[in-house]
């Protein structure tokens, strides 16, 4: 199999990016753990069940914790595709912008596509 090497630039952006990334989800699942107030009528405004937002906020935060580690970062990126494009589902049945979730996991890929080898072999 061929090989790659990342320049430190590349690698620099990728963690940069990553970092960003991943601090705003930390802070958003965090919130949706505690059952911070902000969080808990934002979703509930979006039609979700008052005591559906903290096991919410759980999958967040395993998706993410998958996301920084860099054995595990493609899984989690996948994962957060998938928990972005369900937010994205949500944001149209609620008539509400749906971009922001969408430019976030285009970000969660890019961030580790930089900062990953293997996929950018596998792409």
């Amino acid at each position: 199999m061929e090989t790659t090497t990342l320049s430190k630039k590349s690698l620099w952006a990728g963690w940069i990016i990553s970092v960003l990334v991943i601090l705003f989800l930390l802070v958003d699942a965090g919130m949706k753990i505690v059952k911070a107030a902000p969080s808990m009528e934002g979703s509930t405004k979006l039609g979700w069940p008052a005591d559906g937002v903290q096991p919410i906020g759980f999958v967040l935060l395993i998706c993410t914790i998958l996301y920084t580690i860099p054995r595990t970062a493609i899984i989690g990126a996948i994962l957060l595709t998938g928990y972005l494009g369900g937010a994205v589902a949500i944001m149209i049945h609620a008539q509400a912008p749906y971009y922001f979730p969408i430019v976030f996991g285009a970000l969660a890929w890019l961030g580790v596509y930089f900062r990953d080898a293997k996929l950018r072999l596998i792409l």
